[in-house]
């Protein structure tokens, strides 16, 4: 189910922290992406694009694998800021690999706004 921006009025404030998570890891970081998640406890995990020239993710799949890392079973949302039009398909199995098919994925602009919300 895609939701579009014109719901962005109704935007939880803790998927609103997300976003802005996200944003702020884009931009401290200079990559193309930020992403954040919020694991079943509430805790956030925040990443940016990693572009080695032996290890290439997603700032979003790097941030699932911050997660697993820090012991989260499970996840209630994610973000990604980007100029992508688009989540990729396998950065939303990511998400839904931990959190389940029905997990929200935020898609957001470089400015934070929502243009969309799509299943995991």
């Amino acid at each position: 189910m895609l939701v579009r921006m014109s719901e962005a009025a109704q935007l939880d404030p803790e998927d609103r922290k997300i976003i802005t998570l996200a944003r702020s890891a884009r931009a401290r970081n200079s990559v193309v992406e930020g992403a954040a998640v919020r694991d079943e406890t509430g805790r956030t995990y925040v990443a940016g694009t990693v572009a080695l020239d032996s290890l290439k993710l997603s700032a979003l799949r790097t941030a699932v694998a911050m997660a697993v890392a820090s012991g989260a079973t499970s996840l209630e949302a994610a973000a990604v800021v980007t100029e992508a039009e688009s989540v990729s398909d396998e950065d939303r199995a990511a998400v839904r690999d931990l959190g389940g098919a029905g997990t929200p994925v935020l898609l957001a602009g470089l400015d934070g706004t929502l243009r969309a919300t799509l299943p995991a």
